[in-house]
């Protein structure tokens, strides 16, 4: 069977308290993150065998994004973001692409709406050059 386009694995509105911002108090405070992963990986091998083994286990993403997010400690979004799309490539070599949306539904500003997001895609290097040469 002849796949059609990349498989993807998402794991959405993962929540986490973690103590980010730019304000002390936020640092010092904490808040809820909320985390969505969409990651590109080739999972047709597990679709055939019906093994764990031929996949990643989503439990071990979530515990990987939940120690970056709730044992460390940035002040921007952004930052935050990027430390968890780096470890994810850096840590499974099976994820092609990793497309993270990290919100902070709660800013402290005296302004009313529903949070802020950050969303960012990252590739392997190699996923880049294959794509560069496609082009």
């Amino acid at each position: 069977m002849r796949v059609v386009k990349p498989d993807r694995m998402q794991l959405h509105r993962m929540e986490f308290f973690g103590k980010h911002g730019v304000f002390t108090e936020e640092r010092a405070l904490g808040q809820l993150w909320i985390v969505d992963l969409d990651l590109q990986i080739d999972l047709q091998k597990a679709g055939q065998s019906d093994k764990l083994e031929d996949s990643i286990n989503y439990a071990e993403l979530f515990y990987s994004v939940k120690s970056i997010v709730e044992e460390q400690s940035y002040q921007l979004v952004e930052a935050l973001a990027e430390r968890i799309a780096e470890t994810l490539l850096d840590g499974y070599p099976a994820i092609h692409e990793a497309h993270v949306r990290v919100t902070k539904p709660h800013p402290p500003f005296d302004i009313h709406f529903q949070g802020v997001t950050i969303d960012i895609t990252r590739a392997r290097e190699e996923s880049r050059q294959l794509e560069a040469a496609d082009e």
